[in-house]
Order: C-alpha cells, then structure tokens, then sequence
C-alpha cells in the first residue's frame, strides 16, 4: 500500500483528473472553513473580552448581527476583529451590534436575579 499523493494513471492509461480536480475543490472548501471558524472564534473572544459575554453568548451576537443584517457570519467576524484592531465598525454591524449585546446583558442579569 503506498500513501503517494501523485496522481496514478487510470487502468486505461488516463489519469484521474476529474477526481484530482474534485478532491482540490473540497480541499479548498475545507481550508476556507477552517479559517472561517477561527475568524468566528477570533471574533467571540473580542466580545468575550471586551463585553464579558460568555462564549455561547458572543456566538449568538455575532449570529444575531449576521441574521439581522443579511451579511456573512465570518464576515461579521471579521469586522469584529478589525473593530478590535482599531478600524471603525460598518454601521449596521455597530448598530446591530450594540443592540445585540445589550439584549444578550439584559437576560444575563434577568436570569442572574432569578436565581438569586
């Protein structure tokens, strides 16, 4: 058995390129995902820090801007982070933004005096 990743010439003499090309293509997807999970992960812990949310919570914000304002998940994020770096929000991610995080303190304190 060998784990050569060059490609092996088909039976018939051709080599698999549509296979080749289909594995490139989830491999790129895959990558993309990966780094499409750390900018949200980046992201959550920017809320995490700045708003002491816990991070179930600043997924949820960054969920909630993302639904609100019709624009990517990781692309929220990724404003997120540049807000952290020092760039200015979009508006409607810092509206939508505020508005998320002040709804997310509210059930905070609301379950903490419940159970208090």
């Amino acid at each position: 058995m060998t784990t050569s990743r060059v490609p092996r010439p088909a039976p018939d003499g051709t080599r698999a390129d549509a296979t080749n090309a289909r594995l490139e293509q989830e491999n790129a997807q895959l990558r993309q995902a990966v780094n499409s999970h750390a900018t949200v992960d980046q992201a959550i812990g920017v809320l995490t820090a700045i708003h002491r949310l816990a991070p179930a919570a600043g997924f949820e914000v960054l969920r909630e801007v993302s639904q609100r304002t019709n624009i990517k998940l990781h692309t929220v994020a990724e404003s997120v982070i540049a807000w952290a770096l020092g760039q200015p929000l979009p508006e409607p991610v810092g509206r939508e933004l505020d508005a998320a995080v002040h709804r997310r303190s509210r059930q905070h304190e609301t379950s903490d005096g419940e159970a208090g």
